[in-house]
């Protein structure tokens, strides 16, 4: 289906071009969920949406000319997946360290009394 023009464009228009911040974006986001289960996509995820505001932002200001918004979106999607699944294995750390922890033997452990 064919996209409707909105008129014709003024010669002085400049061209839409694609964000570069939305790439990165989309770019730091995966490295986030491909590395947020070890921790590490912590701080690609943090950046990514730090970045995603940025270039939320400026996109608005651009007004239809900076294009991405696709990227951007899935991009955010990813750090935020990135970011849960950092989360959920810092919970799943210390349900195991406190099961572990419970499990062994608290105080000193004395020799058996022989007489």
């Amino acid at each position: 289906m064919p996209v409707a023009q909105q008129g014709p464009r003024h010669p002085l228009d400049p061209e839409p071009v694609r964000s570069t911040k939305a790439r990165a974006v989309f770019a730091l986001g995966l490295i986030g969920a491909l590395t947020g289960f070890f921790i590490g996509g912590v701080v690609p995820s943090t950046i990514a949406l730090i970045l995603a505001r940025q270039a939320r932002r400026e996109a608005y200001a651009s007004g239809g000319f900076l294009t991405g918004g696709d990227r951007l979106r899935r991009g955010e999607r990813l750090a935020w997946a990135g970011l849960v699944l950092a989360v959920t294995a810092v919970v799943a750390a210390m349900v195991i360290g406190v099961l572990r922890l419970a499990g062994t033997p608290f105080g000193h452990d004395y020799a058996p009394n022989v007489d």
